[in-house]
């Protein structure tokens, strides 16, 4: 009761401030001040002189030490160590994620926003290598990057043990991102606040590569050259993207507006080598030049423009690399699914925001049935968009889904998807999306925009007993099948706090919910969540973001639902949302769609969830994924393909782990990297653990400590690598696995777990930590080497 109460309170709360939001939104001025120290000389002699080159030297120095946390958008101070051109811009005050931020900030995306030194200092960055006249001692002195890692030097980290305290750790913690004149103030009051920041310092000799660097004047050696099959690929695709016929046109569009933000790979070509779609002023054979448009959709400026592959010349890391495979056989499933049918296009649309932001109707004329195949032919990478793009960072973005679900997807059938198209083209008014109001979304705007979906979903319901079911059983002929042999027809999503990770399977036990997803809330998720969303919005725009898709997963689940039996399908709903009051929340309380058609399916036990995803598992064979016999195992033994007999050892005492739950897990963080030492270090064996929290319900932003059941936490093992974000790294011999799990099911206290992490656990100032980590990415990258990128160490905890 007392967590029921709290739970409104807070809510309530959560709804005045949204509107005191709205209220004072046009009125508010941000205004950002600076101070000024007398700027210090650096104590490390300068070094004598000796030839370094960046990217032989100096890059996998970064790369290994320093883009551990400095990439991507969250990127502290936005300083990004992945490629010379992030330590050339420099830092800044300005955070990317501001979850309290009333005016849209101005974007600063390297590579598109600016590509000028001057240009950056003229949008705030300020430089961390030396920019003054020239000279060995300058060179350093003026360095932040030399500053900061004296400044480690000099006062360096207890080696066991917790960090202090004074070492903050927390994602919304307030950045000090001090500028060169600031620095002796910076340095006086946080003197353990050197870099790596929270971890060991590097090696002398690191630090001594680093500065003769600086020292000579921090000059980049190598350009990126593309092979000539590079570029014959490059040359090719860019024909492919830019035909001219208006069917060719419009199909660009879709495609690009839909694989913008991942990862392009050729086939075959090296497993390093990848590239952006992007719109560009300059046709193909010319230098690129990067429409700055923040949207996808948005309105080039331009009455000609371009679509081109442009490298990728940072480095990979994993929380934002999603791969896309272009080869042959792609161009010909392309061709087959836009080009092959018989469709006319009449004219191209626009790009005024209204129109553009709603794809029902910038590609009304293109068949719908294409449209779906196209994102059910890669789920797993366009559910990479919503995951591993800019909106997927924070509690409050990712506490909108559960810890764990499953997900399966409605089948294209070409009667159903026919009609479809006319019902989508009939009804796009109601599919409007938020993105469609900019960054002028209110209150008001939004809870037009709620309205308009609650219409939708009546009409679609409507629309389905009209055109579907009258015609079909609610059975497993309506589920995709991966048409015999993808295995993105099965999905498994997983939240870890404030990050989450998608992967093909069926992962983990049964989860408490599920989701079938058809093509309309496939495609308005994408425009949510992607295409429509801007990481340097306002406030108002990112709680508008949220609370649509609350209703997106609600319609999801009731898909789901569907299938279940009717007279179960409340209550299982209802064991998903506890603890809401209906009367006082009503805008959560959705009507149950379906309930009056019976479903097909004849269960034979009751716990129809799990055995209605055991049947599609056997319906679907090699669609299916593999079998997951760490946390399913049916029957003994469950012994995975090629397995060596050390991995089948060691899975069945990995069993026993993955059976913990409840309050035998609370030590555990979210995500863990378990290394099983074995006699051959080339061999040892990887885990991850993922503790699944559950929470009484997902509705709302705020509180989620009052929605928390810990005693029915849940643990996932998975052999091998899940998750960007590793919160430690354990390190167990082979033979000591039995003691580990018993430890652990029994840990509680604080000193209790000060004995469970000194003894297993690789901590934060372990001066083991770079080897692990370092033993981890490279273990991954020979596993993955395509779609293996570096893991960040933002969420590494102080355990």
């Amino acid at each position: 009761m007392v967590r029921i109460i709290g739970l409104k309170l807070y809510s309530l709360l959560f709804f005045i401030l949204l509107s005191c939001f709205i209220i004072i939104y046009s009125h508010v001025n941000l205004a950002t001040t600076g101070n000024t120290a007398t700027q210090s000389q650096i104590l490390i002699p300068p070094q004598s002189f000796r030839q370094v080159s960046y990217y032989n030297d100096i890059k996998p120095i970064l790369d290994s030490r320093c883009v551990a946390c400095h990439s991507c958008y969250d990127s502290p101070c936005q300083l990004k160590l992945s490629s010379f051109e992030g330590v050339d811009r420099g830092a800044s005050k300005k955070t990317v994620y501001d979850h309290e931020r009333l005016i849209a900030q101005e974007p600063s995306r390297l590579y598109i926003d600016e590509t000028t030194t001057a240009g950056w200092r003229e949008k705030g960055f300020f430089p961390v290598l030396n920019e003054q006249a020239p000279s060995p001692e300058t060179n350093l002195n003026n360095s932040l990057i030399a500053k900061l890692l004296q400044l480690k030097r000099d006062n360096p980290l207890p080696s066991s043990g917790k960090l202090p305290k004074s070492i903050e750790l927390d994602l919304e913690r307030s950045l000090q991102c001090p500028s060169p004149d600031e620095f002796q103030k910076y340095r006086q009051d946080h003197p353990l606040w050197g870099m790596p920041y929270g971890l060991p310092p590097l090696t002398r000799d690191q630090e001594n590569t680093l500065l003769s660097w600086l020292q000579a004047g921090t000059k980049p050696d190598v350009q990126h050259v593309l092979s000539s099959a590079a570029e014959a690929e490059i040359e090719k695709w860019e024909l492919f993207f830019n035909a001219p016929s208006l069917k060719s046109q419009l199909v660009a569009r879709y495609i690009y507006e839909h694989l913008y933000i991942g990862d392009m790979h050729f086939k075959g070509h090296p497993a390093n080598e990848f590239y952006k779609l992007v719109r560009s002023k300059t046709p193909p054979g010319q230098a690129i030049e990067e429409l700055k448009s923040i949207r996808p959709f948005d309105d080039p400026g331009i009455d000609r423009f371009y679509y081109r592959l442009r490298p990728i010349t940072s480095t990979i890391v994993d929380k934002n690399h999603f791969v896309y495979e272009l080869s042959d056989n792609r161009m010909r499933r392309l061709q087959e699914l836009f080009f092959k049918p018989d469709f006319t296009i009449t004219k191209l649309p626009g790009y005024d925001p209204q129109s553009a932001a709603n794809p029902f109707n910038t590609f009304s004329e293109l068949p719908a049935i294409s449209r779906y195949q196209f994102l059910l032919d890669d789920a797993q990478y366009f559910f990479s968009g919503f995951i591993k793009g800019p909106v997927c960072r924070g509690q409050a973005a990712v506490n909108v889904i559960r810890d764990q679900f499953w997900i399966a997807f409605i089948k294209p059938q070409n009667d159903f998807m026919q009609e479809s198209t006319e019902f989508l083209a009939e009804n796009n008014h109601y599919l409007r999306m938020p993105a469609s109001e900019g960054e002028k979304i209110g209150l008001i705007s939004w809870l037009d925009v709620n309205k308009l979906q609650q219409q939708y979903v009546d009409k679609k319901e409507t629309f389905i007993h009209k055109a579907l079911l009258r015609h079909h059983d609610v059975d497993f002929n309506l589920i995709w099948d991966g048409d015999g042999h993808n295995d993105n027809a099965l999905l498994t999503v997983f939240r870890h706090f404030d990050n989450a990770t998608v992967v093909k399977g069926l992962v983990g036990k049964t989860p408490l919910t599920a989701w079938v997803v058809d093509y309309p809330l496939f495609e308005r998720i994408h425009y949510l969540l992607v295409a429509g969303f801007n990481v340097y919005g306002t406030a108002g725009h990112q709680v508008t973001t949220r609370l649509y898709m609350d209703s997106l997963r609600m319609e999801a689940e009731n898909n789901f639902l569907r299938f279940m039996p009717v007279q179960y399908r409340k209550a299982m709903r209802d064991s998903w949302y506890q603890g809401i009051d209906a009367k006082l929340f009503s805008f959560f309380e959705k009507p149950l769609y379906g309930i009056s058609k019976e479903t097909a399916i004849s269960y034979e036990t009751n716990d129809y969830k799990k055995e209605f995803f055991e049947k599609i598992q056997q319906r679907l064979g090699p669609a299916a994924g593999e079998p997951d016999l760490i946390n399913r195992c049916m029957q003994e033994p469950c012994i995975r393909k090629n397995s060596t007999d050390d991995q089948r050892q060691t899975d069945a005492m990995i069993r026993q782990l993955a059976n913990l739950k409840g309050h035998e897990i609370q030590a555990l963080p979210e995500v863990s990297f378990l290394r099983v030492t074995t006699d051959n270090p080339d061999k040892d064996l990887v885990y991850t653990l993922i503790r699944n929290q559950k929470l009484l319900n997902v509705s709302f932003i705020f509180a989620e400590n009052l929605r928390r059941e810990p005693e029915k936490d849940t643990l996932t093992v998975v052999p091998g690598f899940l998750g960007s974000y590793p919160n430690i790294f354990l390190s167990v011999q082979k033979q000591q696995l039995p003691d580990f799990i018993e430890q652990l099911k029994h840990t509680r206290t604080e000193s209790e777990k000060d004995l469970l992490y000194g003894r297993y656990g690789i901590r934060r100032n372990n001066p083991r930590i770079w080897q692990y980590y370092d033993w981890f990415n490279q273990k991954y990258l020979n596993e993955q080497p395509e779609t293996a990128g570096l893991f960040d160490m933002n969420r590494y905890e102080n355990l």
